[in-house]
Parts: C-alpha cells; sequence; structure tokens
C-alpha cells in the first residue's frame, strides 16, 4: 500500500471507498503471509487465518469498528452495558442483516432495487424510520394533548403554532424577610435570541410584590443585564458561581441558600416563555399563552402504580460539573432530572417501543424472513432478531430524547434551540431550562433523532456487508480471556478524566427500562457496575491515595492480562491522554500519566515507539474556548527482555538528550512535511520517546542505588523538552529575549521603569527602542508589554526596518483572531526567514503560560500552531516575496 493511500484511508471522506479499503485488506493479509513464513510451524500463525481483533475498553466502538472495516473479525468487550449496546449496534447487528430489503408494509420498490444483496443496510434503516413513526403517532394518540398547540397573534398570521419548546425558570422563596412568600426566578440569561439584529429577550415586570413576563423583539437597552438574567454580578461585572439577586428586593441570593431550599423541597420552576415554530423565524410567546395548570391536571391523569414502578428510582450523583461546586439541589433520583411531563412522555416511547417489536415480528413473518426463532442476545438471525435490532436503535432514540428533554437543558440563544445535557463530560447545573416538545419536528423532538440515527446508518455503513464479523459482549478487561491469540489495541480509562458509569447511568436507566425483556443479562443489574470501573476517583474509594492504588493495581493487573493473551507477533497498542498540569521546583508531571506509565511498567511491558494521533473533537464543548488536548498518545507496547539492564540517572539523561532532540523536531514540524504537534499536546506527546527510554530497562537507578521513579523520569523529560525550547534563545534578537524575560515575571502588567532599563540593558536594547518598535508602552515611571490586540492592523513586514520575533509572532496572532488565516498567511508570506522563529516561540511561550495557568494567553499561542500548516499553505499561494501585498 503506497504511503498516498495509507494517508487517504485516515480522512473521513473516505469512509466509504471501498476500493482503498479493499486495497488495505489486500496489504494487510499480504503482510500477515509473509509473517506467517517467517514463522511457520509456530501455533498461532496460520496464513490464510489472519488473527481476529480485540479492543477490552471498546467505549464507543470507534477502534472496533475500523478494525472490523479493514477486513479482521472485531471483537469488543467493556464493562459498561451502555457501551456493549453501542458496539453491538454497530459491529452485529448492521452485518447480521446487510443487503436484505425492509419488511414494513409500505416499503418502497426503489429501495428494494436499490440494495446491492448482501451490502449495505438501507433496508434496516427503511424499517427503523418507519416503525419510529408507528411510535410517534400512537404517542401522539395518547399524550398529544400534554403538548397543545397555541394561538398566535395576528401579526404573526394567526392560527395554530406548534410549540418547539417551554422556556422555564427555577425558582426559590426570596430571602428577604418582606418578600419571603413570593417564589423568585433564578434566570441565568434573559436572552432567547441573542443574533445581531435578532434580538429577543425576556422582560420581567414589577408589580409590587408579584411579577411576570414579557417578551421583546429589539435590541435592549442594556444588554448586558440582559445577558446576566438575575445573576449576581461582582463590581467588575462578573458573575458569582451558582448566586442570584431576588427580582423584587436586590438581596443577594447565594448558593448555600438555593441548595438548602432544594434539600427541602422548595425549589421550583415557571414557565418564562414559549418558542413556536414560525414560517420564517422562531415565534416567542408570553407564558400566559399555555395553560399550564390545564396540561398539569391531564399529566396527573397519567400516574399510576404501574407508572410510578417503571419510573428510574436509582440513586444518582445530583450535579457533578465545575459550576455544581458538589451540590445536589434536589436531584436525588434519575427521575428527579424530568419533569413530570418528560416522565410521562419518555415513558410512553419507552412503552411503545416494547409494543412495536411484536408489530416488526408479524410484518417480518409476512414478509417471508429468515425462519430462525432465536432472538439477537441468543444469536438469532430470523424476525424476532430483526425486530431486536431495530428497537435497539429505537433505544438510542429514547436516550438521546432524554439527554435533549429534561429539566437541565438549557436554551442557546444563538441557535435558538434547546442544547443537549452531555455538552460536557458532567451533569451541570442549569438553572433557566427548555423543556422540548418531543412531537414536533424541530430540535430535541422523537421526528429528528429518528432522521439523524438513519442519516448516520446510512452514511457509514453503505458498505458493510455479511462477510464482516463482529462481536460485542460484557467483560471486565482484567479478567477476561476474550484476548487469547488476537490483536489489541484499546483506548482505556484515562485516570479520573471522565466518570464514564457516572454519565452513562443516566442512559442506561432509560435503555434498561426499555430492553431489559430482551437483553436479559446485559441488563441484569438495577445500575451500571461501579466499584470494579477502572477509574481512579476519590469519592468511591475514600481518599486519593486510595483512587490511585485503586487504578495503579487495576491497569497493572489488566496489561498483564493482555500482554499474557495477545498475539505474540503483534505488539500492543494503547491511546492515551492526559495533560501534564503539575508543576513545581522538581518540574512538570501529571499523575494521570504517571499512575498509567507505572501501571505499564510494573506489566513487564516496554515502550517500543510513539506518536501522537488526532483523536479529539474540536468542536465539542470542552475543546470550545479551551486548552482541551486535541490529540492522544499511542504508545507500542511489547514485553520487556527478562534479562533487561539497568541504568544510572546520569546515562538515562544523556540517553534522553541524545535521542529526544530529534524527536521533538519532527513533532514540532521542524522536518519537511511533518506535521506540526498542537502546543497543548506537545508536553504529553514528548512522553512518548521519553518514556521509550526509560521503560527500556529493568531500572533507572538514582545515585544512592534506588529506582527512579516514573514521576521523575517525567520531570527528567520535560526538562529536556525545556532545554530544546529554550535551545533557541542564543538565536532570538535583543528585543525578543528582553520581552521574553519580562513577560515571564510581569506578563501584561505594567512595571517599573528602572527594573526595565536594567533588563533592556542587560539584552542589549533599550526602553525607548522597543517603544518605537511598537512592542510595548512606557510612560509615568511604569511599562509593559503589548497585547496582540493592540497591534495595528495596517502593519507591513516588508515596510517595518525593526521586527523583532516578538512582534512578528503577536502580528501572526493578531491576524489569525481577526481576519482568518489567509491574512495570516499574508503576513507569513513576508517573513519566511522568521518562521521556525516564530513558531518555536509561539511553543515557548504557550508552555510558559500555561505553568502559569494563564489559560486565555495559552489559547492565543495554542490557535496559531494549530492553524500552522494552513497558515503555511496560505503563505504558499501568496508567494513568498520581498515587495508589498495587498491585504486591506
Amino acid at each position: 500500500m503506497t504511503a498516498n493511500s495509507h494517508a487517504k484511508l485516515g480522512r473521513t471522506e473516505n469512509t466509504n471507498n471501498e476500493k482503498l479499503l479493499k486495497e488495505a485488506r489486500n496489504e494487510i493479509m499480504k503482510s500477515w503471509r509473509e509473517t506467517c513464513e517467517l514463522n511457520r510451524g509456530i501455533p498461532g500463525f496460520v496464513p490464510d487465518h489472519h488473527p481476529a481483533f480485540h479492543d477490552p475498553f471498546a467505549g464507543g466502538g470507534t477502534i472496533p469498528l475500523e478494525a472490523q472495516r479493514l477486513g479482521l473479525e472485531s471483537y469488543a468487550s467493556d464493562l459498561n452495558p451502555v457501551s456493549v449496546m453501542i458496539n453491538k449496534a454497530i459491529l452485529e447487528i448492521p452485518p447480521k442483516f446487510a443487503g436484505l430489503p425492509p419488511v414494513n408494509p409500505d416499503a418502497s420498490n426503489v429501495i428494494v432495487s436499490a440494495t446491492i444483496e448482501g451490502q449495505g443496510i438501507r433496508g434496516l434503516s427503511d424499517d427503523i424510520k418507519y416503525y419510529a413513526q408507528w411510535v410517534r403517532n400512537t404517542a401522539i394518540d395518547r399524550i398529544g394533548k400534554l403538548y397543545p398547540k397555541v394561538e398566535l397573534p395576528r401579526e404573526y398570521g394567526g392560527g395554530k403554532g406548534t410549540v418547539i419548546a417551554y422556556i422555564w425558570a427555577r425558582t426559590v422563596k426570596s430571602p428577604n424577610p418582606a418578600f419571603s412568600h413570593v417564589d423568585v426566578p433564578l434566570v441565568s440569561t434573559f436572552y432567547l435570541s441573542s443574533g445581531k439584529g435578532k434580538e429577543v429577550y425576556i422582560e420581567p415586570v414589577i408589580h409590587n410584590d408579584s411579577y411576570d413576563f414579557t417578551i421583546k423583539y429589539d435590541k435592549p437597552v442594556d444588554p448586558a443585564k440582559v445577558a446576566s438574567g438575575t445573576g449576581f454580578l461582582k463590581d467588575d461585572g462578573k458573575k458569582v458561581k451558582a448566586s442570584f439577586r431576588c427580582i423584587l428586593s436586590g438581596t443577594a441570593i447565594k448558593a448555600d441558600y438555593i441548595d438548602e431550599e432544594a434539600k427541602n423541597g422548595r425549589l421550583g420552576f415557571r414557565i418564562m416563555a414559549v418558542a413556536v415554530e414560525g414560517e420564517q423565524r422562531r415565534i416567542y410567546l408570553p407564558p400566559d399563552s399555555v395553560k399550564m395548570e390545564v396540561i398539569n391536571e391531564m399529566i396527573n391523569s397519567y400516574k399510576s402504580l404501574e407508572y410510578e414502578m417503571g419510573l428510574p428510582t436509582q440513586e444518582c450523583r445530583g450535579t457533578f460539573a465545575s459550576n455544581a461546586q458538589g451540590r445536589r439541589y434536589g436531584f436525588y433520583q434519575f427521575k428527579d432530572y424530568f419533569t413530570s411531563r418528560q416522565l410521562v412522555t419518555l415513558s410512553t416511547f419507552s412503552d411503545l417501543v416494547k409494543e412495536v417489536r411484536e408489530k416488526i415480528i408479524v410484518d417480518a413473518n409476512i414478509a417471508n424472513f429468515n425462519t430462525d426463532i432465536k432472538p439477537l442476545n441468543d444469536g438469532g438471525s430470523g424476525a424476532s432478531a430483526y425486530a431486536d435490532a431495530i428497537i435497539v436503535f429505537l433505544s438510542f432514540a429514547i436516550d438521546k430524547m432524554a439527554d435533549l428533554g429534561n429539566c437541565l437543558v438549557r436554551w442557546e440563544p444563538v441557535a435558538q434551540c434547546p442544547r443537549q445535557l452531555f455538552g460536557r463530560q458532567g451533569i451541570q447545573m442549569s438553572w433557566g431550562f427548555a423543556e422540548s416538545n418531543p412531537l414536533s419536528t424541530s430540535s430535541g423532538s422523537w421526528h429528528t433523532l429518528i432522521e439523524g440515527i438513519c442519516r448516520t446508518l446510512n452514511k457509514n455503513f453503505s458498505n458493510v456487508s455479511n462477510s464482516y464479523k463482529g462481536n460485542a459482549v460484557q467483560s471486565d478487561a482484567s479478567m477476561q480471556e476474550i484476548s487469547n491469540l488476537k490483536i489489541i489495541s484499546t483506548d482505556p480509562p484515562y485516570y479520573d478524566n471522565i466518570g464514564y458509569a457516572d454519565l452513562s447511568e443516566f442512559f442506561y436507566v432509560w435503555m434498561r427500562r426499555t430492553l431489559r425483556p430482551f437483553f436479559p443479562t446485559i441488563f441484569a443489574t438495577i445500575s451500571v457496575p461501579k466499584t470494579e470501573e477502572l477509574v481512579a476517583t476519590p469519592y468511591r474509594h475514600g481518599s486519593k491515595s486510595e483512587a490511585d492504588l485503586f487504578f495503579l493495581n487495576g491497569m497493572t493487573n489488566t496489561l498483564e492480562n493482555l500482554a499474557l493473551n495477545s498475539h505474540k507477533a503483534f505488539p500492543l497498542t494503547i491511546y492515551y491522554a492526559f495533560k501534564q498540569s503539575e508543576t513545581n521546583e522538581n518540574g512538570t508531571s501529571s499523575t494521570g500519566w504517571e499512575t498509567f506509565l507505572q501501571a505499564v511498567m510494573n506489566a513487564g511491558l516496554v515502550i517500543t515507539g510513539t506518536w501522537p494521533l488526532r483523536t479529539e473533537n474540536g468542536s465539542r464543548l470542552v475543546g470550545q474556548d479551551t486548552n482541551a488536548l486535541a490529540s492522544s498518545i499511542v504508545l507500542v507496547c511489547r514485553p520487556r527482555l527478562k534479562d533487561a539492564q539497568s541504568i544510572s540517572r546520569r546515562a538515562f539523561i544523556r540517553e534522553l538528550n541524545e535521542l529526544m532532540p530529534e524527536a521533538l523536531e519532527t513533532m514540532i514540524g521542524g522536518k519537511l512535511e511533518s506535521p506540526s504537534v498542537a502546543a497543548v499536546d506537545l508536553q504529553q506527546a514528548s512522553i512518548g520517546p521519553g518514556m521509550s527510554v526509560f521503560s527500556k530497562y529493568s531500572a533507572v537507578l538514582e545515585a544512592d542505588g534506588s529506582r527512579m521513579t516514573v514521576k521523575t523520569a517525567l520531570q527528567l523529560i520535560n526538562k529536556v523538552v525545556d532545554a530544546y525550547l529554550n535551545e533557541a534563545d542564543g538565536e532570538l534578537d535583543s528585543d525578543t529575549m528582553y520581552c521574553l524575560n519580562w513577560f515571564d515575571q510581569y506578563g501584561w502588567n505594567r512595571g517599573d521603569y528602572g527594573q526595565a532599563e536594567v533588563l533592556a540593558t542587560a539584552k542589549g536594547t533599550t526602553v525607548d527602542g522597543m517603544k518605537l518598535a511598537g512592542i510595548l508602552e512606557s510612560g509615568q515611571g511604569k511599562v509593559r508589554l503589548l497585547k496582540w490586540q493592540e497591534y495595528p492592523k495596517e502593519w507591513i513586514p516588508e515596510q517595518d526596518n525593526r521586527t523583532p520575533v516578538w512582534e512578528a509572532l503577536h502580528q501572526m496572532i493578531r491576524a489569525l483572531q481577526q481576519q482568518g488565516e489567509q491574512v495570516a498567511g499574508a503576513l507569513f508570506a513576508g517573513m519566511p526567514a522568521r518562521s521556525e522563529a516564530i513558531r518555536n516561540l509561539a511553543y515557548r511561550l504557550y508552555t510558559l503560560c500555561e505553568r502559569k495557568g494563564w489559560s486565555d494567553d495559552a489559547r492565543a499561542y495554542n490557535e496559531l500552531i494549530a492553524s500552522w500548516d494552513a497558515i503555511a499553505a496560505a503563505a504558499h499561494d501568496f508567494g513568498h516575496h520581498g515587495t508589498q501585498i495587498e491585504l486591506f
């Protein structure tokens, strides 16, 4: 397989490029046969039978799915039952029912004829959509009156309008004694639509000791006031987390008071507005446009003993995200995350999905489906199994509906739609919330969710065939034997980064309600298994030290098990990502990396190769406006030689200094056609080559004969990285050296002119000269560096007679942030000789800012490096030059 074909294989647009996939499969088999020839006569090396693949921490199934697409029999296992069901849906179900026509009575001949025999799942997708529509229609018959249409005012065309969402505010009794009888709103923002020229907001109207809400279509007089809702603001205008002000008296409402009110069942909610479908735009109506008291009476009519028994009463953790501050706010059971109407709706859809299964079986038998009577859980492939397959996907839609249909979903005023709860890896508090209408056709509706599922299936499984082999089972990675003689590649838990069980249980409770009768073993437990989950969670283990020990021992046992069982022809590959953010006088390290790597060492493994791999989606909420990691590090591991030697600390450092500079040069992009590693990833990416040195020895011995710890090794590796980044200081101009040292001490703050002049003299420059160069300001005995936002837009590098690398870097950041990659590329084209120095300085400043906790400043440097290749391409289009170009 050519290098070009290999590069194409990793591109999203080639997901279904069958020609390219076939080329890869042939190359894999060719390589395997060659390996068998070299190992002829050894058990496990059969030329015509490639070893199967196994991912013991399968999670969402990405790795085993790609292995399957490359022609390998793919096994996925996970302790988490939600993960197991996801893997069944992508590994087992599509191949089992590939190429079959739909069975529903309205099946289209077009779809049947377009289905290639033995390939694709358009028939399955069509049936999912058909039976989902039956579920929706029946749901409208049963609970449609809970979501009544509203009367539209004449200015909006009159008639009836379909509600998209009900916008609510949480309330508490005012802490002010004069208004203690009033439930006052806790609102983070009054904006319904914040787009420029499309502003719509809620305006509270006070009537002595009561209030109403009205809707305003106009730019507010005080946008900041509207944006902050009833939030309590500091003197600098910033919000205080989980604190509000009484809308009647202005009295502060602190988080502790709110939590106490919630504990005593006095946290309520009140409707503020209604969002309605319009022909050209969203229509917002005041709360009196719906009769909630009538709706509430109807909701109560649905409640029965059977209904109550079906509710998710499992204990929950409440809210657990940065804005929740460890408070529960009245959330004790999973049913507490939902309004009464949402509980009735989700329960109804769950019941209907179970009901539709029988209808599918009848239709499949009429369509002369496979006569196998076994259910999917027992390996069946007939009508019952097919019905099980469809309701698995319908259960996913219910889970997604729960994600978008709970009382912690916020209204997004930019997109003007509900925003799902799990945009981040936690359950965060939302004071105002949007209750979507699942019977509409807008965001959060059953219709929209089913369309999304079917679109995804058709896009990603258009080439799947019956020849694909996949298996998904529930298993503890440390004890399973599935890995025996298989290729292993896995993405294990990242120390304490994510509590997968806590997050997935939100979905498990609804999935279990729907699917337990058909997958009794997988859903045997009331809750998701947590005790065995390999995550260092202090609240489960009593303390941080106990959690560390649990993770270390568990990961060691797991890696030992994988190393013992894996096929000896292949290395064990592990994806890992954890930010190094612990810095002290001894250097920088990370408990997450330290504990994981110690487990690798304890398991008798040596890291034989590493590379960073872009795995994280920047559009995810945790990746927006943050310095979140963009890549995972792939560690290639093999058993350490039994006769591995020890090495001294001095020899270890010498070897690091010999090997790491070349690796760092490759990462930063110093070699031709080497893509740059993002600044945020450099510290963790450099762990690989450093630990490959450390792990190959039986021990690295300190001067006193004791074993060097992994933590010390990480600190030494990071010192080599720092030395590499600082090595270019001697090539920097005097102005940049001054700025670098001043920034290290003062950041963007002012400092005394006398100290500035002393530093400038030491660096061979002057304060006045740098002021003329436009990189700092001085006056009234003070000096400060200019921020990139203060640099002039009209700057032309070719016309600047004094251009420090510092200035060039911050001008490029300004251009990128304010004008985009093309303009930044134009500047780059005007100073090609400085490109390497600019990039190295960006890495250096990112590292400095990150360690000092200046995350906003660090982000600008990271974003420049992340855009470096695109900027360089734009510069190439402009052409490196020495004459003025048209920038503005």
